[in-house]
């Protein structure tokens, strides 16, 4: 992994100079439109920030007490079991929606996590253990206990895959 910083440019003031500018013009051809896309907007952004919060809260937590050395013990290439354990059991227990966990798991990476712990994160969210009790009720406590160790077991062969394709082979 590099440690170059990317170049950084006006692209993005750019971008949104000229979306506040098409918002704008827009909403003086259809006022209407626009309070309903404000207003949707508004709506979506108050379910997001508590969620973006806690993620950034887990951000500072994170580079504030975890220090590389112990994250390449738990989670890096000599993390062994335990490593995939806390994978599979913080996937199923991470909650919200995904995109918040990839700067977190990004800044767990670029201090030593293990590729194959990353995917293994990321394909054990599917056992939602919430929505458990949901499941059993619908479609029957043996169904949900084989879909769900399916679901673990793939996690782990998902990670180690993707370990074997990235050439980061540690397992």
């Amino acid at each position: 992994m590099s440690n170059k910083k990317a170049k950084t440019g006006r692209g993005g003031w750019w971008f949104l100079t000229l979306v506040l500018i098409a918002h704008g013009l827009l909403g003086l051809m259809n006022p209407a439109a626009t309070t309903q896309s404000l207003t949707f907007f508004t709506h979506v952004m108050v379910q997001i920030l508590p969620i973006l919060g806690l993620v950034f809260l887990l951000l500072f937590v994170t580079n504030f007490l975890l220090k590389p050395k112990w994250i390449g013990r738990y989670l890096g290439s000599d993390s062994g079991t335990r490593g995939w354990i806390a994978a599979v059991f913080g996937g199923m227990l991470s909650l919200g929606p995904i995109y918040p966990w990839y700067a977190m798991l990004a800044e767990l990476r670029q201090k030593g996590m293990r590729d194959a712990l990353v995917a293994a994160f990321l394909y054990s969210r599917a056992v939602k253990l919430p929505l458990l009790p949901l499941m059993i009720h619908y479609f029957g406590t043996a169904y949900t206990l084989v879909l769900c160790f399916y679901l673990i077991i793939f996690s782990i062969i998902s990670g180690i895959v993707i370990e074997k394709v990235t050439g980061s082979d540690y397992v």
